[in-house]
């Protein structure tokens, strides 16, 4: 365990850059004091943030570049451009040499799987990443992935995926032996696709002892929190996620507009106050904010482009959480452990955004 927790930073990444990261950075340096900045982007830019967070400038370093990566670049874009040179590479490329435990960039999320997947690589037996997100439940939180780092997956795939998402689980929820299920159009054993169903008789076959497999889970379990990692390919996770952010904001919208129209709607919600605080709170976008890329040699987290600082700082939050408790050993331990006999599966489509 580091005696520091070193966090390097693509400074430039994401809707508005450096006027977003650097505030974030300020915010978690907060909660965690125990945290070093490494710094990757225009130092003009940097500097001029830093200035007003004497805090985090005592506790970072500037590396200059006028490269960054577009959110609109395609993965192969992004690697001809900004290989070696961008805010994103240098900063994934920290934690390569050993200079920073862990890198987290707003920036493009194609062109991040795809820079991390080139300079990191996979971990043994492990063909390719996946984004997991601490997800709010009704009865508590749970782990979600994949989120959209690639398309498609065979059984295998969703094996892999499984014991990482429960290696994460046991370190961010505290659980010795997480339930494990995997997201299916019903909880039939009959039902979903080929490679889920086949998914399902490994897991249950494998009876690994680290993680509980417990069945298909259906897309409004994931809200209940039916188990504590819940495992599906890029394509539907990202729905997923993604379904449930635009609930909650429309939500929110017919709250507000509701409580608008008539004075008893604003008595009731001033007498309501602080369940409707608790509710914004737990449900939140930003404070779930921060997907961390599994399967890589080393740890990369993935924030929100549009988020605001706060939202970073969640991120942030996570980043030092995987590097503090040991996310990478853990993962090595369960795959070399529960994950040997895993294949790498035929490469699929490139990321989705």
């Amino acid at each position: 365990m580091p005696q520091k927790v070193r966090i390097a930073l693509d400074a430039m990444g994401g809707d508005v850059g450096a006027s977003v990261v650097i505030p974030g950075a300020a915010i978690s340096l907060i909660r965690h004091p125990d945290t070093e900045f490494l710094l990757f982007g225009d130092r003009a830019v940097i500097d001029a943030q830093l200035a007003k967070y004497p805090s985090l400038k005592a506790v970072s370093s500037v590396s200059h570049t006028d490269v960054a990566v577009s959110m609109h670049d395609k993965p192969s874009q992004a690697l001809r451009r900004g290989r070696k040179t961008s805010s994103m590479w240098l900063a994934i490329d920290a934690v390569k040499k050993g200079e920073a435990d862990v890198a987290v960039s707003a920036g493009n999320t194609g062109a991040l799987v795809a820079m991390a997947r080139f300079c990191l690589r996979m971990l043994p037996g492990i063909d390719r990443p996946a984004l997991a997100a601490i997800y709010p439940t009704i009865r508590g939180d749970s782990v979600v992935l994949d989120l959209g780092a690639t398309i498609g997956g065979d059984a295998r795939h969703l094996v892999a995926l499984a014991v990482m998402g429960s290696a994460m689980a046991s370190v961010v929820l505290n659980l010795e032996r997480p339930s494990v299920g995997l997201l299916n159009i019903g909880v039939e054993e009959m039902k979903g696709h080929e490679e889920i169903r086949e998914a399902a008789e490994l897991l249950r076959e494998m009876s690994l002892p680290q993680l509980n497999y417990t069945g298909f889970v259906e897309g409004d379990g994931i809200g209940r929190g039916d188990a504590d990692v819940i495992v599906t390919e890029g394509f539907s996770g990202n729905i997923a996620l993604k379904t449930a952010e635009g609930t909650f904001r429309q939500f929110s919208a017919v709250l507000r507009d509701s409580i608008s129209r008539h004075w008893l709607a604003r008595i009731g919600y001033l007498l309501s106050f602080q369940a409707f605080r608790a509710l914004r709170e737990k449900l939140d976008p930003r404070r779930a904010n921060g997907s961390v890329l599994l399967g890589l040699n080393g740890i990369v987290v993935k924030s929100h482009g549009g988020t605001d600082a706060d939202g970073f700082a969640y991120a942030v939050d996570v980043g030092y959480e995987m590097a503090r408790y040991d996310l990478l050993n853990k993962i090595n331990q369960m795959l070399n452990r529960e994950g040997g006999g895993l294949v790498p599966s035929p490469p699929t489509p490139e990321s989705v955004s």
